[in-house]
């Protein structure tokens, strides 16, 4: 019995037949980029160097890592295509297919996992109708649960677009994900004001972020990452009397010079102060910093 090439296109049968080469850019999208890449490439000794923020440059222009892409890339920097997928595909940052403009990635690691990380994820595919790596119909939202963000100090934590939305509960993440999807402005915790998945792209490649007072908005760490440095200076942490879990209410702590504690640090998107809504059982109290 024989198949046809029709039948074997339907079951998604592949007789090893090599691949056609990827296209090029057209002719204007080439120039622009091939001035962007020799920007890029100057920076380094090594022109094959270069290759991430160019993978990042690429992905700039169609929001994710495109085989014209990689084609660019590797005939730009003199390599294989090989070479450049081998890279392109290691790491998670760049994407290999269409994704949305904005990337909502909920840490699922340890840490975060413990405080609601995988409560928050269920409940955000479950909202939004798509599963992991899956982007809503409207092309706007793509949802991931990514590693560790580095930032256990204020877990769970939501990303979109690599910017921090700290202390994040389902109620919360819900509510994010449905500003974005209605183009209401939305701000995170900590660093600078959300831009779309390809600017963000462009950014990572090394250009600089020229939105007046973009800069200026990514501050540094916040105080519940500095906690360990004021102690290791002999600084004290304010009083505070923990009740049992069973027992009364909170005592308030004494007024300090200190910073303000995370939870006074709120973004348009900050959780509640109980942040432990996956654990009905045992609601978490006020956000506290570490050691008080």
């Amino acid at each position: 019995m024989t198949t046809s090439s029709s039948e074997r296109a339907e079951r998604g049968v592949s007789l090893g037949m090599p691949e056609l080469p990827a296209p090029d850019y057209p002719d204007d999208v080439r120039a622009r980029l091939e001035r962007d890449a020799r920007e890029v490439i100057a920076r380094y000794p090594d022109s094959r160097s270069a290759l991430l923020p160019l993978l990042h440059l690429v992905q700039s222009e169609e929001g994710h890592v495109t085989r014209t892409g990689m084609r660019f890339c590797a005939e730009t920097l003199g390599l294989t295509t090989a070479e450049v997928t081998a890279v392109a595909t290691f790491y998670t940052m760049y994407r290999r297919k269409p994704s949305g403009d904005y990337q909502v990635g909920v840490c699922t690691n340890t840490l975060c996992a413990v405080m609601g990380g995988d409560a928050i994820f269920e409940a955000l595919q479950e909202h939004l109708g798509v599963g992991n790596g899956e982007t809503t119909d409207d092309g706007k939202v793509t949802l991931e649960h990514i590693e560790c963000n580095a930032a256990c100090d204020y877990a769970p934590v939501v990303m979109v677009n690599w910017e921090f939305f700290d202390n994040q509960t389902p109620q919360s993440a819900r509510r994010l994900v449905d500003d974005i999807r209605a183009g209401t402005p939305v701000s995170p915790t900590r660093g600078a004001p959300l831009c779309t998945f390809k600017e963000t792209a462009r950014i990572l490649a090394g250009f600089p972020d020229e939105r007046e007072g973009a800069v200026e908005a990514s501050g540094s760490a916040g105080p519940a990452s500095l906690v360990g440095l004021r102690l290791a200076r002999g600084e004290t942490a304010p009083a505070r009397v923990v009740h049992p879990r069973e027992g009364g209410p909170h005592d308030a702590p004494q007024a300090t010079g200190h910073e303000p504690s995370p939870a006074q640090h709120l973004s348009s998107h900050d959780a509640p102060q109980d942040t432990s809504a996956s654990d009905s059982a045992h609601p978490a109290g006020p956000t506290a910093e570490e050691g008080e």
